[in-house]
Formats: C-alpha cells, sequence, structure tokens
C-alpha cells in the first residue's frame, strides 16, 4: 500500500503568530506531498513496496538516494507535524521531564542545547531530541532529510521531538533569521505527544 499524506490535525494558521499559514500550508501540500510521491516511485516494485516506513529507514541502503532522502523527508515531516499543536499541548512532565533533567539539569538548560543544535546546523536539515532503550534521552542533528533511524546517523536511538530548519520551514515568515524560529518553535511544542512518543519508544 502506498504512503500517503497525512493530515495536520489542525488548520494551516492554527500555530500563528509562530508559524504563519501560508509557510504551512506550502510546507504540507507541496514540499511533504513531494517527499511523499517520490518515495512511493522509489519503492514501487522493489521488496520495501508494504513495508513500515520505521523498517525502510532503520534497515537502508544509505546509498540509495531517492529512498533516503524521500523516506527521510517523509517521516520527518510526519512526526514534525504531530509534536506541535496549536491549543492541547500540555507541559514538560513526568519521566521525559526526569529524564531530560537528568541529562541537561533543566528545561531551561535542555531548550538552550537544542536550540544551539538546529541554529548551528549548517545549512539543510533537522534537531532531534532521541531517545535510547532504557530511556535516555539525547540531542543531536542531522542533514537534509537523514534521521537518527538511519544506520550511523548521529546519535541513534528514537526521535520523539524534531524541528525542521531547512529554509522553506521558515523562511517566508522569518528570512534569515533562523534563531527567531527556533525560539517560537517552543511555543506550539505539542509536549503531549513527545511525552507519548517517549513512553513508547523508552
Amino acid at each position: 500500500m502506498a504512503f500517503e499524506l497525512p493530515n495536520l490535525g489542525y488548520a494551516y494558521d492554527a500555530l500563528e503568530p509562530h508559524i504563519d499559514a501560508r509557510t504551512m500550508e506550502i510546507h504540507h501540500t507541496k514540499h511533504h506531498q513531494g517527499y511523499t510521491n517520490n518515495l512511493n516511485n522509489a519503492i514501487a516494485g522493489t521488496d520495501l513496496e508494504g513495508k513500515p516506513i520505521e523498517d525502510i529507514l532503520a534497515n537502508l541502503d544509505m546509498n540509495n538516494g531517492a529512498v533516503r532522502n524521500n523516506g527521510g523527508g517523509f517521516f520527518n515531516h510526519s512526526l514534525f507535524w504531530t509534536v506541535m499543536n496549536p491549543e492541547d499541548r500540555g507541559y514538560l512532565s513526568g519521566e521525559l521531564k526526569d529524564a531530560i533533567e537528568t541529562a541537561y539539569g533543566s528545561k531551561d538548560e535542555f531548550i538552550a542545547a537544542f536550540s544551539k543544535a538546529a541554529a548551528t546546523r549548517f545549512g539543510s536539515g533537522w534537531a532531534w531530541l532521541c531517545v535510547h532503550k532504557g530511556g535516555k534521552v539525547e540531542i543531536c542533528s542531522t542533514a537534509n532529510q537523514d534521521n537518527p533511524l538511519m544506520p550511523g546517523v548521529s546519535c541513534g536511538g528514537t526521535p520523539i521531538l524534531g524541528l525542521d530548519v531547512w529554509e522553506h520551514a521558515y523562511y517566508l515568515n522569518y528570512q534569515n533569521r533562523r534563531p527567531d524560529y527556533i525560539n517560537a518553535f517552543f511555543s506550539v511544542v505539542n509536549w503531549n505527544e513527545v511525552e507519548r512518543r517517549y513512553a513508547e519508544a523508552k
């Protein structure tokens, strides 16, 4: 069965003023749709067809650029939409809060470290919070549409929070002010979803 573009679950203007409606619409209907279409084309007629995206990425031939780029783009954006929410966001708490404080000292120090990873990623890419088996968390970043599920990429583990720092994610509203966009992201993080992903992955 072919992969399908997931619904956002909220309106394109729901994250304003932090992320503008036009950026969200283009990002979802053009960029993410493009990765979805290209991924389906890349795996059609191969032994990858019908497999979950997580399995495809975890066992990826990293020389297969079409699946690497488009499979990563499909998965990364599918996670990205869910870890933002305009209203019912919750707050950092429970076991995830404990794990973050163990690794980084405090929520503020974690945000500073995550923001640095996002701000210093040269060119296009992503910043991630990943969880390892047992519950330890780690921040890392990846280039282009790579992600920690892929063999030998960055910190490994399961990504539970991801921030897209490709210019198409923020340029209409923030131009070259990537740090402002990163700061705005933390106003819409869906901690309920991040905690759910943490519990599932640890």
